[in-house]
């Protein structure tokens, strides 16, 4: 992944079965892109703004990337199953070493510390002019990632997770999807 991906994807999960958009496919025509929306979500539009305006002040001459960011009540590891099964991976790997295999897996859990991913992108934070109280950003959070397919997203999960817009830390599942 990266550092711009890592940076956009940092930003989106520290801020903060309906199926998108799906068409048949016609001849070799590939199919349309399409966000699988976890059942009940929540869509969190002043988060994507945010991401994509982030997007921009990282890479001014590039248009922001297919990006939709949700979040739900729903535990983590529940959504992590949802999207696994529904991009044809199955179970979700413990983490990215796969058993020490060197293939890292499609689907796979990961933890961080919120206050250090806040940290790093505060020099992205000043650029945009967002107050944002880093104080209130604590503590430990498990996340999980879902490797994209050709027609889907790559699915980046967090929970508890910081919400940028608000300074508040949040304990629900976040869900961030981006192409």
């Amino acid at each position: 992944m990266s550092k711009t991906l890592r940076l956009l994807a940092a930003l989106a999960i520290v801020l903060g079965a309906v199926a998108g958009c799906k068409h048949e496919k016609k001849g070799n025509e590939p199919e349309a892109f399409a966000f699988v929306v976890y059942p009940g979500a929540r869509y969190l539009s002043q988060m994507t703004d945010l991401n994509k305006q982030a997007h921009k002040m990282l890479a001014p001459t590039e248009e922001p990337p297919p990006t939709e960011i949700f979040d739900t009540d729903a535990p983590l590891e529940s959504v992590a199953e949802f999207y696994a099964k529904s991009y044809g991976y199955g179970k979700v790997a413990p983490d990215s070493t796969n058993n020490l295999s060197p293939a890292k897996p499609p689907a796979f859990y990961r933890g961080g510390d919120i206050a250090v991913d806040t940290k790093a992108i505060e020099p992205i934070l000043q650029k945009m002019n967002l107050k944002v109280d880093q104080s209130k950003a604590t503590g430990r959070y498990k996340g999980a990632e879902i490797a994209g397919k050709q027609n889907r997203p790559r699915v980046t999960l967090q929970r508890p997770y910081f919400d940028l817009t608000t300074s508040q830390m949040v304990d629900r599942t976040i869900i961030l999807m981006a192409k």
